[in-house]
């Protein structure tokens, strides 16, 4: 008796995360009942990782358009600006959050990998990673085996690939102890007329998969990153994939050498959901079909079936449209570098995607309704705001005594440059080569931001470098979703500002909790409404991105809002570069900005205080714009030796974080009407600290006052040595030092 496949039913569809409307709406699309294979394919295709279908509505309202902009946002496997010169920049920033909390050091690695093949499949090289990465409390030991496992898991997988880390973050809350998150972010360099694009069109044009063979690791990787996680996530580590960065590299070579031809139709990185997203978002964007052979698919497992290979997240895998033909040229290249290249179908008319296995047809589906922006869910959640919203903003800083004495000044600067979200990262970022390729700018030049220089090899004296950052205060954004997200754009754009860079664009990483819960989805709605507004006054388009919904647990809750922020800058010659660090003794020290009585959410109330209530730090989107624009002009007309942005820990971190690179000390004076602990710990936005030559003061104060009427202040001056504060001693710089460098290696170890 001939055996017929039992169809799904509703129930199977809840298991695969299909909710019952929209098995319904799949029937209707496909005027029948699903076959496992195909429902498979919708499942993942529709997962939240892959469809944006819970927040594409809110996604559209950010501007996304500018002069530089060459590609679409979310279109193409990584954003595009024009940098001039027939250059062009790709970047972008992804997540790797669930693999990560599950296998730290291969959900860590192979987030490196994932992101820098989005970048070279636009045709871009590669030229620099940051990564910006939120764990529980260090004192866990649960978190200690995170934080390690994803630092190695980056490193290894970075230095071996041949790419520098040139800078990001790192940040400590409980919020985070089940969740923590890994945002990925890589930069590349393309000449514009050898961008490759994800698109599929060209009837009988070959179809190739190119680079590992596919096995069962990362199966289902899309959905499980759409859902929470839980005691019973363990059971999905088959859905965490496994890094070669070894083959990467040769996969970047033998890719960017096929782009060159001329004869690559389209081509995209094969990361989450593997071969039918490849398949499906270049067919729809081409308004093509596909006829595809899964037996011819080179396979790691024997017998895998129809469905494991279609959903497979093996890594270091593309999708190849070649021009029909070239078949011949395309393969050479790749034996030459050793990798697997097989035509496994072609391009056909129509919009329909047909899978065979052992020569029978298992799915037939239009690709048009699998992807974002087509047939997928486009769904408006329910938002509320959350009861604790107007319980912050009840927050007195009357009920927080003010710091009174040199002893205490002394105390709340100890903790805060022993505290593992200020002290120095250096335990992370000396497990990853940041001078690999020897075009960083920033190694020996500290700035509020990466520098890194754009070689040209028709060009041996070229001087442009992109500079870029990654940016998100989190509590900032848990205080005031609107204002915090607008912080964190304003931040990057500020780091950029500061180290003398233009700020071109950004691309976001938005991570939330469970979009289902009101609460959580206003969180994510005011969000992007704060970012919106703030790329709009800083022209800084957004060129794409991800969203990371399902942070969330039973034990822990949501982690807090944390829509991080990557954004590059252009620095038109390296003489533009500003650092950070003081420079001379006797150098006058100013803040430029408006002092604010504002304790709000800064780190010395929240973990000193202990008081975790608060609104989000005093901020002004008006002000913070003008100022980015009087700090460009000082730096362009050389009036200041260095500048230093003010932000977590507050001015006393600043002048620490300035003073400690070339062993100087600092002596300044508070200034009334301010209270002791809000003007030197407070977290108040758009200040900027900078150190100005004596000679150089009269035409400083000229520019600032009587030309951009900007508020600012003198402090004090740069001295040999010791942090003095209103004439009382208040560390040596060797204890500072000692607690800034070590701290947190202490703790890790």
């Amino acid at each position: 008796m001939e055996h017929v496949e039992q169809l799904p039913t509703v129930e199977t569809a809840k298991k695969l995360g299909i909710l019952p409307e929209e098995f319904e709406q799949i029937k209707q699309i496909l005027g029948r009942t699903p076959n496992f294979t195909e429902l498979s394919i919708f499942s993942v295709m529709w997962s939240e990782h892959c469809s944006y279908k819970n927040s594409i509505v809110w996604l559209k309202t950010l501007p996304r358009d500018s002069d530089r902009m060459l590609a679409k946002a979310g279109e193409e496997n990584a954003g595009l600006v024009d940098i001039g010169d027939g250059l062009a920049c790709s970047f972008k920033i992804e997540s790797h959050n669930h693999p990560s909390a599950l296998e730290p050091y291969q959900g860590a690695a192979t987030g490196v990998g994932g992101i820098n093949r989005d970048i070279f499949t636009m045709g871009a090289r590669p030229i620099a990673q940051l990564n910006s990465l939120r764990f529980g409390n260090p004192e866990l030991a649960k978190t200690k085996w995170l934080v390690k496992g994803v630092v190695k898991g980056i490193g290894d997988y970075g230095n071996a690939f041949g790419i520098p880390t040139v800078g990001g973050e790192v940040f400590f809350d409980d919020c985070y102890n089940t969740n923590p998150l890994v945002n990925a972010f890589s930069a590349g360099i393309v000449k514009a007329g050898e961008v490759a694009r994800a698109i599929s069109y060209g009837v009988g044009n070959p179809v190739f998969i190119v680079g590992s063979a596919t096995g069962k690791d990362g199966i289902g990787g899309a959905s499980f990153a759409s859902e929470d996680i839980s005691e019973k996530s363990t059971e999905k580590l088959p859905a965490v994939q496994v890094g070669d960065p070894f083959m990467e590299k040769l996969l970047l070579e033998a890719s960017l050498e096929i782009i060159r031809t001329g004869y690559v139709v389209g081509i995209q990185d094969m990361g989450a959901a593997g071969i039918i997203c490849s398949t499906s978002e270049m067919s729809a964007k081409g308004e093509h079909g596909m006829i595809i052979d899964l037996d011819k698919v080179p396979t790691r497992q024997a017998n895998m079936k129809g469905w494991e290979i279609l959903l497979s997240e093996s890594q270091e895998r593309m999708l190849v449209v070649v021009e029909k033909g070239k078949e011949d040229v395309i393969k050479g290249i790749f034996d030459k570098w050793d990798l697997h290249c097989a035509q496994i179908g072609e391009v056909v008319e129509g919009g329909r995607l047909h899978f065979f296995q052992h020569g029978e047809l298992i799915a037939d589906v239009p690709a048009h309704d699998l992807v974002l922006g087509g047939g997928a869910p486009q769904n408006h959640r329910e938002y509320r705001e959350p009861a604790y919203f107007q319980e912050f903003k009840k927050f007195d800083i009357n009920s927080v005594a003010d710091v009174n004495s040199a002893a205490e000044i002394a105390a709340v600067t100890r903790h805060l440059l022993s505290h593992p979200n200020i002290a120095s990262k250096k335990w992370v970022y000396e497990q990853y080569d940041s001078m690999v390729g020897t075009a960083n700018r920033s190694t020996n030049r500290p700035s509020d931001s990466a520098v890194v220089r754009i070689r040209d090899v028709e060009r041996p004296n070229y001087q442009k470098g992109i500079a870029m950052t990654v940016d998100c205060n989190a509590r900032y954004v848990n205080a005031d979703p609107f204002i915090g997200a607008q912080i964190a754009v304003s931040e990057a754009a500020r780091n950029l500002v500061c180290t003398g860079a233009e700020p071109l664009a950004i691309t976001n990483n938005l991570n939330f909790g469970n979009p289902y819960v009101p609460e959580v989805y206003w969180q994510f709605v005011h969000a992007v409404k704060g970012m919106g507004e703030a790329c709009r006054k800083f022209s800084t388009p957004v060129t794409g991105g991800n969203v990371s919904f399902y942070n969330q647990s039973s034990d822990d809750g949501p982690v807090f809002p944390t829509p991080t922020i990557g954004m590059i800058g252009l620095m038109e010659k390296p003489e533009s570069q500003m650092t950070l660090d003081f420079k001379n003794e006797g150098d006058l020290i100013f803040l430029v900005g408006q002092p604010k009585n504002d304790i709000a959410s800064s780190e010395y109330l929240y973990s000193y205080r202990g008081v975790k209530a608060s609104p989000a730090p005093a901020f002004d989107l008006d002000e913070e714009f003008e100022l980015q624009q009087a700090v460009a002009q000082l730096i362009s007309n050389q009036l200041v030796e260095s500048v230093h942005d003010v932000s977590d820990g507050g001015l006393m971190v600043a002048l620490a974080e300035s003073a400690l690179p070339r062993g100087f000390g600092f002596e300044v004076a508070t200034q009334s009407p301010y209270r002791a602990d809000a003007f030197l710990f407070g977290e108040a936005q758009s200040r900027v600290l900078v150190s100005v030559s004596p000679d150089k003061q009269a035409e400083f104060q000229k520019v600032l006052g009587a030309d951009l009427k900007i508020t600012h202040a003198l402090l004090g001056k740069v001295t040999k040595e010791g942090f003095v504060v209103d004439k009382q001693t208040v560390i040596s710089g060797a204890e500072a030092k000692d607690l800034y460098d070590n701290s947190l290696g202490k703790i890790m170890s």
